[in-house]
């Protein structure tokens, strides 16, 4: 049975975050072979772009968790003179899949601030803290 789906890459739309941009930095571009040459079919990329509309890095780290998670069972094969090294392509999405999701956690971990340039939340250390007011005022 041969999988489902549509295999296209227009190289003049990377400038605009869709499948064709998505298809661009995950280095899937070699769509002329169809399943056989690569890895995602544009409904997955959309799925994932679709499933993270605000976060362009999430849908990417979405896809590159699936795509080192798929090809991490393949070997690397030897006949005769031939050599395939499966692995590396498993290997270079997952360290990318780490690097990115190393990236994404520290966004999140930033405190937000608003069009204003101010924070939105009030800062959780602030001078002063470990006072103890009750004994200022007993003196």
């Amino acid at each position: 049975m041969t999988p489902r789906g549509t295999y296209t890459y227009d190289p003049g739309s990377i400038t605009e975050n869709g499948k064709d941009r998505m298809r661009f930095e995950l280095g899937d571009v070699m769509v002329e072979g169809g399943a056989e040459t690569t890895a995602l079919t544009d409904e997955e990329i959309t799925a994932a772009l679709q499933a993270y509309p605000a976060s362009w890095k999430r849908a990417k780290l979405f896809l590159l968790e699936s795509l080192y998670r798929r090809f991490a069972y393949e070997t690397d094969t030897r006949t005769g003179p031939l050599e395939l090294y499966l692995q590396q392509r498993a290997k270079l999405w997952k360290d990318d899949y780490e690097k990115l999701k190393k990236e994404v956690a520290l966004e999140c971990a930033t405190v937000p601030y608003s069009a204003t340039g101010r924070r939105n939340k009030p800062p959780y250390f602030y001078a002063g803290m470990q006072e103890n007011q009750r004994a200022r005022n007993c003196r």
